[in-house]
């Protein structure tokens, strides 16, 4: 059976096959899970026991969405560019990111997921990086990865072009997170938790915008299902 790999759904105001508000995920997203053997399942979000609901998951991604309220990394005001804020899917993020890495789950977290973790880990984000002349949207771009990482083990280069779309970054770094990759700006565009138990990266860009042609890309969504299935395996013989 393919290993199941949890996937937080985002609100969508409107969604017109649907007629009403949705749940969704980006559907290149859940066809890179798919490609690399994991079954992808939609997780509503909802409060409260997160920590019991992910334990029939074999892996977690958690994926690209919109700003996280400052608030929530002691941020004294909102940047004017800060959008989709939505109380209850930042409440349910960092519920997961939190219990995912509690409970030793294989995760990769994309774009705001990386935000997410490195804020449930005690880390703060610069709101803006500028204006468009120096944010990274609809951007695809050069970042070196660190050597020996699971970053580097993952995509299988030192330097790969990724597809970005963000206007914030990392600031702080959370406890126990590594920078794995940057962009030539300076931009954290990956972070690693020292000594983790478990199997765990977070970048920055959009993979999946180019998986189906780039194995680099690609590469992170086979490592992230490879290991829910040895999760997998392990909690069957357990």
């Amino acid at each position: 059976m393919r290993p199941l790999v949890a996937v937080p759904a985002r609100f969508s105001a409107t969604t017109s096959a649907l007629r009403y508000a949705a749940e969704v995920n980006a559907r290149g997203l859940i066809e890179a899970v798919w490609r690399a053997g994991g079954e992808p399942a939609g997780m509503h979000p909802a409060a409260g026991d997160v920590a019991a609901r992910l334990a029939r998951f074999d892996g977690v991604l958690l994926p690209g969405g919109g700003d996280l309220a400052p608030h929530r990394y002691g941020a004294p005001g909102t940047h004017s560019t800060v959008y989709d804020v939505d109380d209850l899917q930042d409440t349910f993020d960092l519920e997961v990111a939190r219990y995912a890495l509690e409970l030793g789950l294989p995760l990769l977290a994309v774009c705001r997921g990386l935000q997410v973790v490195n804020v449930a880990l005690g880390g703060t984000l610069e709101q803006d990086m500028g204006g468009p002349e120096r944010d990274h949207r609809h951007v695809v771009h050069p970042v070196t990865v660190e050597r020996g990482t699971l970053l580097e083990g993952a995509v299988g280069t030192g330097k790969a072009e990724v597809s970005c779309y963000h206007h914030q970054r990392v600031d702080r770094l959370g406890t126990g997170l590594a920078v794995t990759a940057r962009a030539a700006d300076g931009t954290v565009e990956g972070l690693e938790l020292t000594g983790h138990r478990a199997w765990f990266t977070a970048v920055q860009w959009h993979p999946e915008d180019t998986a189906h042609g780039d194995p680099a890309q690609q590469g992170l969504f086979n490592a992230l299902v490879q290991q829910a299935a040895i999760n997998r395996r392990v909690t069957l013989d357990s």
